[in-house]
Formats: C-alpha cells, structure tokens, sequence
C-alpha cells in the first residue's frame, strides 16, 4: 500500500462515472499503467488514462459514455479488443486484462483472456505493472505486485 492517497482525486467526474460502470456491470476494473505512474511522481498527465476490465473493457467503455456527458462514441479496436473515447481532453483506453504466452518459434504472443495478475505480469516495467482499483470494496487501493513503488 502506498502512502500516496488516490482518493481525492478520484472524486473527479470521470472517476465517478468509472466507479459507477464498474459497478452497474459488475466487472473488476483498474487503472493501470501511466497515469498512476505519473500521479505517484507528482507529473501533470491528466490526459491519458488505461483502464483494465477483468472483462469486457469494450463493454465498460460503453457503460462509461452513457456517464459522461459530451463523451466521444465509442471507438472500438476489435484486433485488439480494446476501446477509447474522449471526454473533455482526457483520454480513456480500455482493455480486457489479457495473458500473453511465446513459443519458441514465433515472436508474437498468444493472447488469451486473463486476470488482473496476468495483464501486470505482461507490462514492461514493474512501474507500469501499478493499478489503482475502481471496485466498491478497494476503490481507491494501490495495487502494486511487484514492488513498482520503489
């Protein structure tokens, strides 16, 4: 747990409209990656941020337009299984939490649905491996695997 508190900040609008479409859906959801990096060393990088749905992080990504208001549709990557809309100037990205495996012979992972672990073991930084949690039981809560804090 960090001593850095989330919670303030997440009063904002669109944190509001994530909590609640991630509760309507019943979906376990995080933003990872970036934005909590940037939050944690004090950078100004409000206009980016990752959420990972342990589900349909298209699905979320539409729950979460009906929330905001003057949202940008939905545009959704389906290659990638991923979505974005605009709100304001910020940008939100949604993903399904994925595990990725290599064989020998090939470069490009194999891609299956995974948990929240698997997404932040595919990262390529433990930083970037960083979540802060949207569901009711933890909002707020830094998740921090492997030791990114420090």
């Amino acid at each position: 747990m960090s001593e850095f508190d989330f919670k303030p900040l997440l009063k904002a609008q669109v944190f509001k409209a994530l909590k609640k479409a991630v509760k309507t859906l019943d979906v376990e959801s995080y933003i990872i990656g970036g934005f909590v990096r940037d939050q944690l060393l004090a950078r100004n990088n409000k206009q980016d941020i990752d959420i990972v749905a342990v589900g349909s992080g298209i699905d979320l990504a539409k729950e979460v337009k009906q929330l905001l208001p003057k949202a940008s549709a939905v545009q959704i990557f389906k290659t990638y299984g991923t979505a974005m809309i605009q709100w304001q100037d910020i940008t939100l990205e949604f993903v399904g939490a994925r595990k990725e495996s290599y064989q020998p012979d090939s470069r490009n992972p194999k891609v299956t649905v995974g948990t929240l672990t698997d997404d932040q073991n595919r990262r390529d930084f433990t930083i970037n491996a960083l979540a802060i949690s949207l569901n009711e039981h933890n909002f707020g809560d830094l998740i921090d695997p492997f030791n990114g804090l420090k």
